[in-house]
């Protein structure tokens, strides 16, 4: 009998073809710099999931310090196997995470908050986002700043919409080499009327086969200018929005700039900014 093949970890699938942590930091780096003039040293990773971003984030410097926060223990536990493992001792204990509630969950004092990939967007009403949002404000230091993004476009708001993406193959820690792979975002339902929607990942691995909804997100998408709204709502001093343009081949240039207006096309992706 042949041997069992080893089943194929999801976590390091959502990684590859979800997460870009530098380019994250990189952006927020920047736009810290043109509001304080200084540079930042701590941060909070809220929804952190495998708190990769953390980890970066005290691999960039050795006075930097980072709190994740996520209410799901096993994919805390997967990062810290993963992820934390690749860090010095020195490192690790600058890493602090936590399972709990971002809407109560305590940390230090932070000079950036992130909330990436879209996870806000579990909170369905306005008084629990700007709840969401006061507890964020209240954890930034005088000078902070606070990230996220969202998308949008003419193809988000369809009742059934998929988005096909190549990403390159990879080595697992534990010597799995994945080929090649196509990342799909599936929006599977929308409703114009509250904007709740439920989207999938799949994946399709050569090799492994099909992965259909290997994560589910139920959400509403929230707009731009209802987040800058409840930005200032819960206090924060000003609503930033930074938007791509694109090359010439239809895709995101990835360099997000300022903007006041912008036309609409069938997909992008900002980052929203509130400032202290």
């Amino acid at each position: 009998m042949p041997p069992k093949k080893k089943a194929l970890d999801f976590h390091w699938l959502y990684e590859a073809s979800v997460q870009n942590v530098d380019t994250d930091l990189d952006f927020a780096l920047r736009i810290y710099s043109k509001h304080w003039k200084c540079k930042p040293l701590s941060i909070r990773e809220d929804f952190c999931g495998t708190a990769k971003l953390a980890c970066r984030w005290v691999q960039r410097n050795k006075k930097h310090q980072a709190w994740g926060i996520d209410f799901h223990q096993p994919t805390l536990d997967w990062g810290m196997k993963y992820n934390l493992s690749e860090l010095s001792d020195e490192q690790k204990n600058r890493v602090h995470l936590i399972c709990g509630d971002v809407l109560d969950a305590k940390t230090a004092k932070v000079d950036m908050a992130l909330a990436l990939n879209f996870s806000f967007c579990v909170f369905k009403q306005r008084e629990t986002l700007r709840n969401y949002f006061k507890a964020v404000k209240k954890a930034l230091n005088p000078k902070g700043i606070f990230v996220m993004d969202i998308y949008g476009g003419t193809e988000s708001v369809m009742a059934k919409n998929d988005d096909v993406r190549e990403i390159p193959g990879f080595t697992t820690p534990d010597g799995m080499k994945i080929s090649d792979f196509n990342y799909i975002w599936e929006q599977a339902e929308y409703n114009p009327i509250n904007h709740h929607t439920t989207c999938h990942i799949h994946f399709k691995v050569p090799g492994f086969g099909n992965i259909n909804k290997a994560f589910t997100y139920d959400w509403r998408l929230w707009t731009l200018p209802e987040i800058q709204e409840i930005l200032i709502e819960a206090g924060f001093s000003k609503a930033e929005v930074y938007l791509h343009d694109f090359d010439d081949d239809g895709d995101s240039d990835e360099i997000f700039r300022l903007r006041k207006t912008y036309e609409n096309t069938q997909g992008w992706v900002a980052y929203v900014v509130g400032v202290k």
